[in-house]
């Protein structure tokens, strides 16, 4: 059917399907790519559009809807009056990350100061409470539309002082062009012949594959190939998700698609090509699988149990690792102690939701028998060394390019079935295959995390010293270990890091992961530390409770002091120097906690009930090959930098650090700036292409800044060296008594501008026929860096949580947060502040909220995010962060990382929160998420 609409102000006629939404229309036939869809149901606000003056969902309006309506999108509405300004706020207060959500947030708030110019805070958070943002916690786009109204949205720039860029609040260039809508994501990508794969996927947790009939779907016009589990594995080697370094470690090969048996609901089967992404669905419905459902293994302890069902005969049993730490005489400890205490901790199955859904297009060239990968994900080196071994396509034939990522937070470094099999499928065709995960797709086959019963159990004196402690996990991680990261290293996380900064010497632990007829579970933001900080900070409050002492105190008398580092902890790790004291006295200090305390008690003698919860945490950052090298892992534990100076002066950055939204560019930029000299407006950063960035590990880890500005820091240093030779030669004088700053040579001693480098550069690479015939100009300079002298650096702080609970309804109000973090040496101290809210968003929705929920059938009840809550601007509370700074010492740039340590503490604080405000009534709870079920249970409501 034709539609007639106005676009942006001009007519446009097309021809639409009636199925076709009007999102479609704008992406596919008009290529307006500024508005994006992250979930097809009109809950996440990504695809915010205005149509006839009002806000509509483009992903829930269909194009015929539009037909004589006036549509206007971001593109449309850019650079003009409100907007404008909006833009400009947003930028100034970081209130992007990603940029995924950026289009319809914008929009969305646009038409709050339409409607209201000045809208106050809770207004501003009402009107967003429909739009999605995974990465900052909103606060900062709140306090952006408020900049907006108040006509603050604009700011000047001052170049770098005599110390550089380094420790100053720099706006990320690149966010220009995402509160414009002229990102470009990986489904933005479009190639002449793409086509489109789908996927048939197995609707029960376990079941045999009987028999497969695909003639129905391979006469659907418009399909080009249906491909099963034996042909796909005809062309792909499968893989084990296997780390040597972990003992006794087992799992099973694992293929693109299912061959002979399905092993959870939504592993994928048969693949559907066709020439839309609608027709590969519909080719889809028409496959024909025979079943033969075998029982479900779904949960862990019965996993374990004699006669269970074994999901993988030929490994014997159901045990993937059993793992032990034992340090000191835990025996005695426990013997000598005034009181023991011992709870069994549940954390909720959690999966990371981020706006972008997974997405890969592939395009196979034939001519040179080349594989060029457009791909969603966060470490393209290893992506392109897995596509060249289990294609058999040689390294210097597979290219990985990482477009803008619209989040990721670990969920886009493992290796996904649909996403080689699409690899392969390129490859068997010989043109560009794109595979999109729709939002049911992505809850059923994006890792999942977290889901742990932890067994902890404590040895104190009466003055609340804590002597010993016994810790038991149980970690379920569904029905194989991811590869090539493996899915054990979160249990191992747990283990080796709950006591934490605790002094005590004896302790024991024992982890055990299991198979399960779940989805894959593996690494997400934080691996693991969420959960032993929240065991080990609830148990803190248990003892400061049960013993009627502060529980401020309890931690001061059981963490570890100043003159106590470097230390190493019971279980093996090295700490080179922690501030939880500091940190301690910083969160205190900036929320003002004897007013809280003060305020909780007065509230509470009037039947309202608040609670406080500090919880004491550290995150493991920069992790060098000791991590996963040694587990004969094919990932890289360093990165590299090149920086080149063109003949301009100005300086190009390519780096193996990938951007997903955290600022690294900006940082890489300011560190590349300020070791060079300089201004950084003429720095520019590639990244995510292994056909030119160097070889590197990417960004997990929190690495960005600890690795790769290190890099790039010892690469700066270089060039400049470099640099100054050639202007000493130019100049011909020695080369120490030069030095370069904003862009010039300049006399060392005197500061005197000698020769601006854009003159430099036409030298060295037009006329250097003008140098002397032995000298040799190296402008372009590459270093990579690794961390030698530790395994590991350690992010810490400490967290305190507001709360106010409800306790007729269960509902648990959240009131404030403030965390103190101590991330080393600060680059950028509003993307580390940005980086800390997004975590604890994170751990908020843990906390609360997020639960992957499935019945007794191993069938996920939790597919849409109308069940699968996570924080909206609404719930959320504002977050203030403090910093310490204690660089390391093991890298000229003391910079450890900051993406991670905002989540690894924010579900305990929330917990001991509530507890805090549920001991009037002697109740506690030891489970997260604490949905209002589980409050009132916990009260003896239910």
């Amino acid at each position: 059917m034709k539609i007639t609409l106005t676009v942006n102000g001009a007519p446009v006629s097309r021809d639409v399907e009636p199925r076709q939404n009007l999102v479609d229309v704008l992406r596919e036939a008009l290529q307006l790519t500024g508005t994006h869809v992250g979930c097809e149901h009109g809950v996440c606000g990504a695809c915010t559009v205005r149509v006839d003056g009002k806000l509509a969902r483009g992903c829930l309006m269909l194009a015929a809807q539009a037909d004589g309506c006036r549509v206007e999108t971001i593109e449309g509405l850019a650079e003009q009056g409100v907007l404008a300004d909006l833009q400009r706020a947003f930028r100034l207060e970081n209130a992007l990350q990603c940029g995924f959500c950026t289009s319809g947030m914008l929009l969305t708030a646009h038409a709050l100061l339409e409607r209201e110019p000045r809208p106050g805070p809770a207004a501003i958070r009402e009107a967003l409470g429909a739009s999605y943002c995974r990465c900052t916690g909103y606060h900062a786009i709140v306090q952006a539309v408020a900049r907006a109204a108040e006509g603050r949205a604009s700011a000047s720039t001052r170049p770098a002082g005599e110390g550089g860029y380094i420790g100053r609040t720099v706006v990320r260039p690149q966010t220009a062009r995402l509160v414009a809508g002229r990102g470009i994501y990986t489904d933005d990508v479009a190639l002449p012949r793409l086509v489109h794969a789908a996927f048939v996927r197995s609707p029960h947790a376990h079941a045999r594959i009987v028999a497969i009939d695909t003639a129905e779907a391979a006469a659907v016009p418009g399909v080009i190939a249906v491909v099963t589990g034996r042909e796909i594995a005809a062309r792909c080697e499968p893989w084990v998700g296997v780390l040597k370094n972990y003992a006794g470690m087992k799992s099973a090969p694992q293929y693109p698609l299912a061959v002979d048996k399905a092993v959870w609901q939504g592993e994928p089967v048969v693949a559907v090509v066709a020439e839309s992404r609608a027709l590969a669905e519909d080719g889809c419905a028409r496959v024909q699988v025979s079943w033969e459902p075998l029982p479900p293994v779904v949960d862990a302890e019965a996993a374990l149990a004699a006669g269970a069902t074994v999901i993988h005969p030929e490994l014997g049993d159901n045990l993937v690792l059993e793992s032990r730490v034992k340090s000191g005489d835990v025996d005695a400890a426990f013997g000598e102690a005034d009181a023991v205490y011992r709870d069994v901790f549940d954390t909720g199955r959690h999966t990371v939701v981020s706006l972008e859904p997974r997405v890969v297009l592939a395009d196979y060239n034939r001519t040179d028998e080349t594989l060029t990968v457009y791909h969603s994900g966060q470490a393209p080196y290893m992506l392109h060394d897995i596509l060249s071994r289990h294609l058999g396509i040689p390294e210097h034939r597979v290219r990985v390019i990482n477009k803008d990522v619209g989040g990721s937070f670990g969920l886009k470094i493992h290796t996904y079935p649909d996403e080689i099999a699409t690899c392969a499928l390129a490859v068997m065709l010989g043109r560009p295959v794109k595979f999109l995960a729709d939002r049911l797709e992505s809850f059923q086959t994006d890792i999942h995390a977290r889901d742990h019963r932890v067994t902890a159990e404590v040895a104190v004196k009466r003055d609340g010293t804590i002597l010993a402690m016994r810790l038991d996990d149980l970690a379920p991680v569904g029905a194989f270990s991811m590869y090539p990261r493996s899915s054990v290293v979160e249990s191992g996380q747990i283990l080796r890091t709950t006591p934490g900064p605790y002094r005590f010497r004896s302790y024991e632990a024992r982890g055990r992961v299991v198979f399960q007829n779940k989805t894959p579970m593996s690494q997400y933001r934080a691996v693991g530390h969420p959960v032993a900080a929240l065991v080990m900070d609830a148990m803190v409050d248990r003892v400061a409770r049960e013993l009627g002492l502060d529980p401020v105190e309890v931690r001061r008398r059981n963490l570890l002091t100043a003159d106590m580092y470097p230390y190493t902890a019971p279980t093996g790790l090295f700490f080179e120097k922690l501030s939880h004291q500091e940190s301690l006295d910083a969160v205190l200090e900036l929320a003002n906690y004897p007013v809280l305390c003060a305020e909780r008690d007065r509230l509470r003698a009037q039947g309202v009930y608040r609670g406080l919860g500090l919880c004491v945490f550290l995150d493991l950052t920069v992790p060098g090959a000791q991590t996963y090298g040694t587990g004969g892992a094919r990932i890289s534990s360093q990165d590299g930098t090149t920086i080149r100076l063109e003949p301009t002066g100005k300086l190009t950055v390519l780096s193996s650090i990938t951007e997903q939204g955290q600022g690294t560019d900006t940082i890489l930029a300011q560190v590349a700036a300020t070791s060079v000299g300089v201004a950084i407006e003429d720095v520019r950063v590639v990244t995510g292409d292994t056909m030119v960035t160097p070889y590197g590990g990417g960004t997990w880890g929190s690495r960005g800044a600890g690795i790769g500005g290190e890099a790039t820091l010892q690469t700066g240093k270089a060039l400049k060296e470099n640099i100054l030779k050639v202007a000493a030669v130019v100049l011909d004088v020695d080369a120490l008594a030069l030095d370069l700053r904003h862009g010039q040579i300049v006399d060392a001693r005197t500061g005197e501008a000698r020769l601006p480098l854009s003159e430099l550069g036409r030298i060295a690479y037009f006329r250097p026929d003008t140098l002397p015939k032995d000298f040799q100009s190296e402008l372009t300079v590459t270093r990579h860096y690794v961390p030698r002298h530790q395994p590991l650096a350690y992010t810490n702080g400490v967290q305190l949580s507001s709360v106010e609970v409800d306790v007729d309804t269960g509902v648990v109000r959240l009131l404030g947060h403030w965390v103190a973090e101590d991330c080393g040496r600060i680059i950028n101290p509003m993307l580390v502040d940005e980086q800390v809210r997004g975590g604890v968003a994170h751990g908020l929705g843990d906390a609360l909220w997020e639960h992957c929920v499935y019945d007794e059938q191993g069938q996920l009840l939790t597919t849409t995010m109308m069940d699968y809550l996570v924080p909206m601007a609404a719930e959320m509370p504002d977050i203030w962060v403090a910093h310490v700074e204690t660089p390391t010492a093991y890298s000229e740039g003391g910079f450890k990382g900051a993406g991670e340590g905002g989540v690894a503490g924010a579900p305990g604080a929330v917990l001991n929160a509530v507890n805090d405000a549920l001991s009037p009534f002697g109740a506690r709870i030891t489970r997260v998420p604490m949905t209002p079920e589980v409050v009132l249970r916990a009260l003896g409501k239910l």
